[in-house]
């Protein structure tokens, strides 16, 4: 498998990193909530903007996090990290289940500390990947990735359907109510599995090189050829075209993750396509669905950038996800439109998390990669604020009017086409920045 006989089988790397993110997946399935803490009588009577700053909080902490977690992967080693983000998160989610009665309650222990936890691992997999896999970026950073999304598939179902009705409706632990119980379930698994995946996250000898691969030649053109630190990658204009596009692109599959059952319901009543109680059905398939093709999308469009390039994949994709976000309102009325809606969004926005890390790889090399991404994944944190929250301000304000769903759709849809429009325009750097 490489020069050195001796070295781990590097497919090991794939495993555990599939195993980690699966657990850090579950802020994806935040929709599985929401009409639980925001029904009248559930218990918790929370606002859908209440429901949505704790999804958003979520988003924020992981992305402002994870540019620290870069950091120190690169000067202590990738397994503590991992390590550290599998025991914070597990905590987020056990304390938010025996304390997360109020709205406070879970922005803080559901929100920031299992977002703080999401931000310290994510990262790991994605740099010891790379690292691992230099003759396949693409296809590792979205295996790497994988299980971030079908771990949303997992969660969900377990919470909403599985086991006689979902651990929502049938789990009465430690006398807490359905949410709370499944909070403490999902924190114990989550600590467990991602210490077990945190065993191989370590990063290869120095000088390691797959057997029968050629580094690309040091020109401005070789994809990773130009090693920059996170301190000259800010100096680029690429690094800013970058992270405008995650911005837009990230905050039309964000928004959609937030409010797809809420959304789901509220077209499917209107248009007369299904009653209260089967409309909620429908759109938890749509959400677990969701989850499914983003996972797929994250292997795919990796995959496909390696064939077609970075530069290509990121315009479809971005095209692809502003014209369905255009047309996602009218769809969203039927049965079958809502489902392939939302398998579409939800595999056009798994692909940023396959071609924004090899992205950054190409543009400013390999070495650097685990730092160098945190700063650009910033992009997530506010489209994880932006794309929520709009859906959820228009949600509030609309006093039940179903149309008030066309503009955060058309808001995100116009987004990922101006990403289109700047993807356009990439062009490899020249050279380190002064």
């Amino acid at each position: 498998m490489s020069e050195n006989p001796k070295v781990m089988n590097r497919y090991f790397v794939v495993v555990g990193a599939i195993l980690i993110q699966l657990c850090l997946g579950a802020i994806y399935a935040w929709s599985v909530f929401t009409k639980k803490i925001t029904a009248v009588d559930g218990g918790y009577g929370f606002s859908a903007s209440q429901a949505m700053w704790i999804f958003s909080a979520g988003l924020a902490a992981f992305a402002v996090v994870m540019v620290l977690a870069g950091r120190l992967q690169a000067k202590i080693g990738p397994r503590p990290i991992a390590v550290a983000g599998g025991i914070v998160l597990g905590a987020g989610y056990i304390l938010g289940g025996f304390f997360g009665k109020t709205f406070a309650a879970q922005l803080i222990c559901i929100g920031l500390i299992g977002g703080a936890g999401i931000g310290l691992a994510y990262v790991v997999p994605i740099a010891v990947g790379v690292k691992w896999f230099p003759d396949k970026k693409g296809l590792i950073s979205g295996l790497a990735v994988a299980g971030f999304g079908f771990g949303a598939t997992l969660w969900v179902k377990l919470a909403g359907s599985w086991f006689g009705g979902g651990l929502l409706n049938t789990t009465n632990l430690f006398g807490l109510p359905g949410v709370q119980s499944v909070f403490v379930i999902y924190g114990i698994a989550f600590a467990v599995l991602v210490l077990l995946g945190s065993i191989v996250m370590v990063n290869p000898p120095e000088g390691y090189k797959p057997a029968g691969w050629t580094p690309p030649a040091p020109h401005e053109k070789a994809s990773g050829a130009i090693d920059l630190t996170s301190g000259q990658m800010l100096k680029t204009p690429q690094y800013w075209s970058l992270l405008l596009m995650f911005i837009g692109s990230g905050l039309a599959g964000l928004m959609v993750i937030g409010c797809i059952r809420l959304f789901g319901v509220d077209a499917l009543q209107a248009s007369g396509a299904a009653d209260a109680k089967s409309a909620g059905a429908i759109a938890g398939t749509a959400m677990a669905w969701y989850a499914i093709l983003n996972g797929l999308g994250r292997i795919a469009w990796g995959t496909a950038s390696d064939k077609i390039g970075r530069k290509l994949s990121l315009i479809l994709m971005c095209l692809f996800q502003g014209v369905i976000m255009l047309l996602f309102f009218k769809i969203g009325g039927t049965e079958i439109g809502l489902i392939v809606g939302a398998c579409i969004i939800g595999f056009n926005f798994g692909g940023n998390f396959a071609l924004f890390p090899a992205a950054t790889a190409d543009f400013f090399g390999n070495k650097n990669v685990g730092t160098n991404y945190g700063w650009v994944f910033l992009a997530y944190g506010v489209a994880g604020i932006a794309g929520p929250q709009v859906a959820g301000y228009f949600k509030d304000t609309a006093s039940g009017d179903v149309n008030a769903w066309t503009t955060p759709f058309i808001i995100a849809g116009v987004a990922c086409l101006v990403a289109a429009a700047i993807a356009l325009t990439l062009k490899a750097p020249k050279k380190a920045a002064a």
